[in-house]
């Protein structure tokens, strides 16, 4: 491979190196690791490259910073990453503070690829997580049959736990291939049910692939909006399925965006509004102390344990939160307050809903909705219950929606 001609202007080389060591580098990766004043990496990494380092070896500090990198922003110097940096690695977070035409970035096949390519799966037709250092609640939203998954782990212990989260959520028969140390001379795979997992001292360094088989009864979560409500942990106080669904499409969830549940209850909400796209971003607003934890143990068996609890009331929960893009609100409605910070947080073609099912707060939805508009519905469901030895029609509180757009 030829020199990059830009390299020269270029302060800071970020380089994939991967278990095969300097044979796996290529010319220019080489030179790169060769003229650095100063070399950072993980010490499996600056070990793997030893032989080219001629500058400073400086390994990466406990708990983990780039400080020192951009300390000698101008110098020489030369980031060792795991095969692509910009897959699940430090190349990401660097990109936020050097522009691209500072780096030259010469990456590794990535541990996804070398997985791929051992098993023969079309990488672009399959699930990539990283559950690196990541709650592994994260896999219960892909979790049904058929499904293929290629999960970068935290450690030799990571498989045999989600062996057994799978297991125990009804997916016993998947089959796991655990391929270890990719790439070096220490390289292995080997395969195991997720009911009988008792592969014993795996490499730290591993890649687990599944494929997904479920029993009958299995943990599968649905991806329509409306979810079971009897799949929630609750009280009572839940929004409930066929209201759900009409709330989530008010919202309107959009890839990347924040939601504020004010009032949450179960958290049913938020929780639906997360597993819309896995860029989701909720915050739940509950002062009442059990409902708090229903909410924690929900996000936990949901798959979505980045969805944060607040612990309060609102309006003075609110202060200091992101901004949101989506605002819900089903407790609380009548706080003074409440209402108007929650329009205040919005931006402009931000959402806000609220639901209400007393007279009370269906009084300030209608007056809410002659002063901005927006839409004003009344929801009413009937469900089919036994009476009397047959069947009648039992009606379901009937709830008022106000849903608005801000300017």
């Amino acid at each position: 491979m030829s020199a990059d001609p830009a390299a020269s202007e270029r302060w800071l080389s970020i380089v994939g190196i991967g278990e095969d060591g300097v044979d796996g580098l290529s010319p220019l990766a080489r030179r790169a690791i060769e003229r650095a004043a100063f070399v950072f990496g993980g010490t499996r990494h600056l070990a793997l490259a030893a032989e080219l380092i001629t500058g400073e070896a400086i390994p990466w500090p406990s708990p983990f910073a780039i400080d020192g990198v951009l300390a000698r922003r101008g110098a020489a110097v030369t980031v060792l990453a795991s095969g692509d940096p910009f897959l699940h690695g430090v190349g990401n977070l660097i990109a936020r503070h050097v522009a691209p035409a500072e780096m030259l970035v010469v990456p590794a096949p990535s541990a996804f690829s070398l997985a791929a390519s051992r098993l023969g799966w079309p990488l672009a037709e399959i699930t990539t997580l990283s559950l690196h250092g990541r709650p592994l609640d994260l896999i219960r939203p892909h979790l049904f049959d058929g499904a293929r998954l290629l999960i970068l782990t935290s450690d030799g212990a990571a498989p045999a736990e989600i062996a057994t989260l799978m297991a125990k959520a009804g997916f016993g028969p998947s089959r796991l291939t655990v391929l270890e140390a990719l790439g070096g001379p220490a390289e292995a795979i080997r395969t195991a049910t997720a009911a009988q997992f008792k592969l014993a001292t795996i490499h730290p360094l591993n890649v687990l692939a599944v494929e997904v088989a479920a029993e009958p009864g299995a943990h599968i979560l649905p991806r329509s909006a409306g979810l079971p409500d009897q799949l929630f942990e609750n009280d009572g106080q839940i929004t409930k399925r066929e209201i759900r669904a009409l709330t989530l499409s008010a919202l309107a969830p959009r890839p990347g965006e924040q939601l504020w549940d004010i009032g949450a209850g179960s958290g049913s909400v938020g929780i639906e509004w997360m597993l819309a796209d896995r860029r989701m971003r909720a915050i739940a607003i509950e002062p009442n102390a059990g409902r708090g934890d229903r909410i924690l143990q929900n996000t936990a068996a949901f798959g979505v344990p980045g969805l944060e609890l607040v612990r309060g009331s609102a309006p003075e929960a609110l202060a200091g939160l992101p901004r949101p893009d989506a605002i819900f609100i089903g407790g609380g409605v009548s706080r003074p307050g409440v209402i108007d910070t929650a329009i205040a947080a919005l931006p402009s073609g931000g959402r806000l809903v609220i639901n209400a099912v007393t007279l009370e707060t269906e009084a300030l939805l209608i007056a809410r909705h002659g002063t901005h508009g927006g839409d004003l519905i009344r929801i009413s469901l009937d469900r089919a219950r036994p009476l009397a030895g047959m069947t009648g029609w039992e009606p379901a509180r009937p709830v008022v929606q106000w849903s608005w757009v801000k300017p």
